[in-house]
């Protein structure tokens, strides 16, 4: 029996049975009509499971929707009609649009709740390079303008508001942010808004970003914002170590978020940890609390390879960070801030950091001066307290730590326990410099400041304990999926 010829990938937006008597009826007459023998040639199947907060009872494919993966090709309004048409079944199980292998140019698009996105493992999706693809929206209320500059700034290249229930995962397929544009108009102070990240999820909950590439982002690459109950996982990140602002993964007035099995290579920090900025972000007050950070890979050598701030303003608070490594990056766990931000940095816990290849295994730093405008408050002061530090090994390290609070506001609460640092051949001849800090320690190679009296060795198994209880998003059930199409070609 002859089989049907077509295109695209067959989906549920119409009832199965209806769709599958369309589709041999018209074919069908195609190959009446002296095709029949073509038809025969053979099939070419899409079939993969993959695992997600929520699997979809409707599935489509971009090229049901007119998308067309030439590379040359705008697909804007096919993104942004397939998102429109399969949100109608938000009550009705949910839908998925599948992209499939093909280089997908793409202007910034709109996500839906009850959604999944998912791409194949040779699909690319392109950023667009005309800067007229971008909308301007309004600045983010903690932060009272735009990153780069005054007012707005150009909307993310996927984008979602007061969503619910969304995945954008994939076969490891990737998003090209195509940069290049924005970092030259950047460095050449042209830019009259701030430059879009490539995903920026905001006011949402139950949100998943897994098993993706993310390339040259214009800025920062993964941004959840006043949002809760997040998972980014599997994600590898890549960017020039000279691109401006090319954060990886950056938490922001987030609660309940699990980042993990991520590799990052970029021109900022790897994950930042975020809560607005200066005046804004205080008289927001929303912060980022319950982070888990597992199993971080990061290159970057002009930044942290995870900073807390500097635009925490509206606090964070039980950030989690274990099995982290580090390779030729700036420095390891980085805190950010400074007079006039407010806002409190505390119960933070890092277990587990091999580094390699450092300017500074720690980092604290209370003069971070940046400011969105001259209406800061002189007298808001951060609470930096309880940050524990355990189980380090490091090696070929510049300095061991760089540790400054402010004058009259120290920082409190610090431990670092066994940890073992190995000194570059032309490091610094003092290898930790502290000032305005309080704290203690044990088991730390080479010996650090008095400000960190040490408790001896037999204290170390004690200390600067890590906290075994779970997190919320750690309980959160995971689901098998899966997705079959089948493309007939002759």
């Amino acid at each position: 029996m002859a089989q049907p010829c077509t295109s695209s990938a067959t989906s549920t937006l119409l009832p199965a049975r209806l769709r599958k008597m369309m589709l041999w009826t018209v074919l069908g007459v195609i190959c009446f009509l002296g095709r029949a023998a073509e038809c025969r040639r053979g099939r070419i199947s899409d079939s993969f499971e993959y695992s997600a907060i929520s699997c979809r009872a409707h599935t489509a494919s971009i090229t049901d929707f007119g998308g067309v993966g030439d590379g040359q090709t705008l697909n804007t309004k096919a993104f942004q009609e397939a998102v429109h048409q399969l949100s109608q079944y938000g009550p009705d199980g949910g839908a998925q649009l599948f992209v499939p292998a093909g280089r997908w140019l793409t202007g910034s698009f709109n996500l839906t709740s009850h959604f999944t996105l998912f791409l194949h493992k040779d699909a690319v999706l392109l950023a667009s390079q005309d800067i007229t693809d971008w909308p301007v929206i309004d600045p983010l209320p903690s932060y009272g303008r735009g990153r780069d500059a005054a007012g707005g700034r150009y909307i993310s290249l996927i984008f979602g508001t007061n969503l619910t229930d969304v995945v954008v995962a994939g076969e490891n397929g990737t998003i090209d942010g195509q940069g290049d544009l924005w970092w030259q108009q950047f460095h050449k102070k042209k830019l009259k808004y701030t430059r879009p990240y490539l995903i920026e999820i905001m006011h949402s909950n139950n949100i998943q970003i897994s098993n993706l590439t993310l390339l040259n982002s214009p800025s920062w690459n993964v941004h959840p914002v006043y949002s809760s109950n997040i998972i980014v996982q599997g994600i590898t990140i890549l960017a020039p170590v000279t691109s401006p602002n090319t954060d990886g993964i950056n938490p922001d007035s987030c609660t309940n978020t699990r980042i993990e099995d991520c590799y990052i290579v970029s021109g900022d920090d790897c994950v930042a940890v975020k809560s607005g900025w200066d005046e804004y972000g205080i008289a927001y007050g929303m912060p980022t609390k319950q982070l888990a950070i597992r199993r971080l890979t990061c290159i970057s050598p002009y930044s942290a390879t995870i900073a807390l701030g500097s635009e925490m303003s509206g606090g964070i608070q039980d950030v989690r960070a274990e099995d982290i490594v580090a390779v030729g990056t700036e420095s390891g766990v980085r805190i950010k801030t400074a007079v006039g931000r407010g806002g409190y940095v505390k119960d933070i816990y890092v277990r587990g950091m091999t580094l390699h290849t450092m300017k500074w295994a720690f980092w604290m730093t209370g003069n971070y001066g940046s400011h969105p405008d001259t209406h800061y408050d002189p007298k808001a002061v951060p609470a930096i307290q309880g940050v524990n530090y355990r189980d380090v090994v490091a090696d070929n390290v510049t300095m061991a730590a760089r540790l400054e609070g402010i004058s009259g506001d120290p920082f409190t609460g610090i431990c670092i326990s066994n940890v073992t640092i190995g000194m570059a051949r032309k490091a610094k001849k003092v290898p930790w410099t502290c000032a305005d800090i309080e704290g203690i320690s044990s088991s730390v190679t080479p010996p650090p400041c008095g400000q960190l009296a040490d408790q001896g060795p037999e204290k170390a198994a004690g200390m600067c304990d890590f906290p075994e209880d779970p997190l919320p998003i750690d309980t959160v059930e995971i689901k098998k999926c899966s997705y079959s199409a089948t493309n007939y070609y002759v």
